[in-house]
């Protein structure tokens, strides 16, 4: 098992990259490694509670993710079981820390952790990379 951790500043409150992570709405802003659209994102955001997303990337593909809330403690920590859809397999497990810096800003730290090789680490730092990219350039739009 391997993990991955991505630090990002985000020009946006605590309260509102939290929000971005879990209100359906702002998830269709960002989520997925390219441009392609979010077709769905069910969320019942509470501990305990599961998501569903599912988006199409600009070659036609779609991938669907879920999983439940582990820790929910909005707005500094979130933690969720993650799998993929049609991926047999233990869940893998995603943590985000949602930090005040100065100005409205937040510094995210999110861990990607238990994947299940270097490859499997390589694929999903590309895909969050990029969707973390969505999500600094939509900040704006989180407010």
């Amino acid at each position: 098992m391997t993990s991955l951790t991505i630090v990002r500043i985000i020009e946006a409150p605590p309260d509102a990259v939290f929000a971005a992570f879990v209100e359906p709405d702002k998830i269709a802003l960002w989520w997925g490694p390219d441009d392609g659209p979010v077709t769905l994102a069910e969320v019942d955001a509470r501990l305990g509670g599961r998501f569903h997303v599912r988006f199409r990337m600009l070659d036609g593909t779609e991938h669907g993710c879920s999983g439940t809330f582990e820790v929910f403690d909005p707005p500094h920590r979130l933690a969720m079981s993650w799998s993929w859809e049609n991926e047999a397999g233990p869940a893998s497990r995603v943590e985000a820390t949602f930090k005040a810096i100065d100005a409205g800003r937040t510094e995210l730290t999110f861990v990607h952790a238990r994947l299940k090789d270097d490859a499997a680490r390589e694929s999903h730092e590309q895909g969050w990379n990029g969707a973390l990219d969505k999500l600094q350039r939509k900040a704006e739009r989180l407010r």
